[in-house]
């Protein structure tokens, strides 16, 4: 398992952010930033093999934690699982595969976010505009539709 950040890194990190420092939050957070963009079932998985007894109910608790404490991000394209990633703050954008699921991060795609602004905002001050674009991706364009 290759993991981005070094278990010091992680440490200092997590603690930074005000929560207690536990060897499953250690483990989920370089899980997800090696990882890109995972549900909680592919972060149990891979946290299983180095804390075999950590069920999928902590994972899920972890996930939350990271996540309340701006650590990680939760993404619920439409049609699956909510998928988590450790890129956060700069309101960058996802596109997903309508057919394999894969999904990838986009930049902002106009300006400085909110990258995108409605014409009628209700009266609210917009500082984040969430987008999914949908398509093939590069590996199920190559491959004929099964």
């Amino acid at each position: 398992m290759e993991i981005t950040a070094t278990h010091d890194d992680a440490v200092a990190r997590i603690r930074a952010a005000g929560l207690k420092v536990t060897a499953p939050r250690v483990a989920v957070l370089g899980i997800v930033e090696a990882g890109g963009h995972l549900d909680a079932d592919a972060v149990r998985a891979r946290v299983g093999e180095t804390l075999p007894g950590t069920s999928l109910q902590s994972v899920y608790n972890v996930l939350g934690a990271l996540t309340d404490a701006g650590l990680l991000r939760r993404i619920e394209p439409a049609e699956s699982p909510a998928l988590y990633e450790s890129r956060t703050g700069d309101n960058h954008h996802h596109v997903v595969c309508t057919r394999c699921r894969a999904v990838a991060d986009v930049d902002c795609v106009i300006g400085e976010p909110p990258c995108l602004v409605p014409a009628d905002a209700a009266g609210f001050a917009i500082h984040t505009a969430e987008v999914t674009f949908w398509g093939l991706c590069a590996n199920c364009r190559r491959e004929p539709a099964g």
